[in-house]
């Protein structure tokens, strides 16, 4: 397999889609990894099985329908492997193994037999000191742009992901872009107040347009950089209810198509006047553990 991305729209040939089936019990409080699940185990909404793996089959469908292959983890018994994004990102013909949080690194196995296709120098592990998941690492052309946290305090949250070990292998590992970091806000207990990814506060979508949420980021300026990177009048800025809602975790198949929540109806009025054909789910049970369409999904093949 030739694995080919180097950016977030082109048109999807191949991609990994979480599952589902087999989900496991409901954690406890102490076992969540983010403050929305927490919210919703304390009021009894969290979500079953059921309802996310008929969500989940949407988005294959829909897929499947513009011609992209879906690959599919093995299931493992009673386990949450719905966050494919989590585990690897594909960053040119390289797939990068995501160092993740260490109760997770079951989910890497699942796809062993899509990872055996992949030749050997293509795969990278990056060093054990280096913290990264797939919803912080966004190639850009040029450049890949990457969320992480930098306060000294990193490792009493849980919700930061990536740290500035994996900030700077990332620069070594691609010499030739430019790896521009981005300092995220953070919250163990406030999901309105946790940009868990960048993914979560920030996407590029179709040619030259990005949706972007202000306070997901720390500081003021890395914000602006990136309106000025796709000019404010491409920039669709959502607001803290609508990042709650995930409406920046959308899923792009191709420049002209993406797939979105039917329930983020201003977003998607927005991306239907830019030309973008929006591809519709209900994502609602899933987003419950703070991810949505592009946490579900890893490519591995863009045109």
């Amino acid at each position: 397999m030739k694995l080919n991305i180097n950016n977030e729209t082109s048109r999807l040939k191949s991609v990994i889609l979480g599952v589902a089936e087999s989900n496991g019990r409901q954690p406890k409080i102490e076992e969540a990894y983010d403050p929305k699940s927490i919210e919703h185990i304390k009021a009894g909404t969290y979500p079953q099985e059921e309802d996310m793996m008929k969500e989940m089959e949407q988005v294959a469908a829909i897929l499947k329908k513009h011609n992209v292959e879906v690959l599919r983890p093995k299931v493992i018994q009673d386990y949450n492997q719905i966050f494919s994004r989590d585990i690897g990102f594909v960053i040119e013909d390289k797939f990068i193994h995501a160092n993740i949080l260490p109760d997770r690194e079951k989910e890497i196995k699942a796809v062993s037999y899509v990872l055996d296709q992949i030749a050997p120098d293509k795969k990278i592990t990056l060093p054990e000191d280096c913290h990264v998941e797939g919803g912080d690492v966004m190639p850009h052309g040029d450049y890949i742009l990457v969320g992480t946290y930098r306060g000294k305090d990193y490792a009493d949250f849980i919700t930061a992901r990536t740290n500035v070990q994996a900030v700077e292998a990332l620069q070594h590992l691609f010499p030739h872009k430019i790896v521009k970091s981005f300092n995220l806000r953070k919250s163990n207990t406030d999901p309105k107040a946790n940009a868990l990814h960048l993914d979560c506060c920030f996407q590029p979508v179709g040619k030259d347009y990005a949706i972007i949420h202000k306070n997901g980021f720390l500081e003021e300026e890395e914000y602006h950089w990136l309106v000025n990177l796709y000019g404010k009048e491409n920039c669709f800025e959502i607001t803290a209810q609508e990042m709650y809602d995930m409406n920046s975790n959308i899923f792009s198949i191709a420049e002209d198509v993406v797939i979105s929540d039917k329930h983020f109806t201003r977003l998607n009025a927005w991306l239907t006047s830019k030309q973008i054909q929006v591809e519709t789910v209900s994502y609602r049970e899933i987003a419950k553990q703070e991810g949505l369409l592009r946490c579900s999904t890893l490519p591995l093949i863009r045109e």
